[in-house]
């Protein structure tokens, strides 16, 4: 469980840094405001993870390193050909909010899983800061989709 449990960190730590790195093409791409906004403040929310990522890396006493995660490159990937098969402003919103919630989508499974493996494994200190994490990605989502259901961006893809 010890091994699973470093192998994940370092997934979602190899993850955590694709998502910095691809973020900025997102908000380059979005033509909302306010969807432009969200994703500059997750943006700082994700240099936030990595940070937090590193300090439960030194509480468990092992190196802070990422391995490559097929899963999180396979979503970006999906994402930015989809987005760059779109000349519509307005659709191009819509899928860059549906390519960021698959995206929070799969963190958050990966946060729950740590969250509960450090419990587990008797580390309620690495749990804790990895439940602010998961907090801030589930608070994440939910504006995604007030974005997308509330403040019609999928509306306007629609029409």
């Amino acid at each position: 469980m010890d091994d699973l449990f470093v192998h994940t960190l370092r997934d979602i730590y190899y993850a955590e840094k694709q998502i910095l790195k691809n973020l900025p093409k997102m908000i380059d791409k979005a033509d909302s405001p306010l969807l432009r906004q969200g994703f500059e403040t997750h943006l700082r929310e994700t240099e936030g993870h990595v940070d937090r990522l590193e300090s439960v890396f030194e509480l468990y006493g092992v190196e802070a390193k990422g391995v490559t995660c097929p899963a999180i490159d396979g979503i970006l990937k999906e994402a930015d050909e989809i987005a760059g098969d779109i000349d519509d402003k307005q659709v191009l919103d819509a899928a860059l909010v549906a390519a960021a919630q698959a995206v929070e989508h799969y963190e958050m499974t990966r946060y729950g899983t740590l969250i509960a493996w450090a419990k587990k494994l008797g580390r309620g200190d690495c749990a804790e800061i990895l439940q602010q994490t998961l907090d801030e990605e589930k608070a994440t989502d939910a504006k995604l989709t007030e974005l997308a259901e509330g403040r019609g961006i999928n509306l306007a893809a629609a029409e």
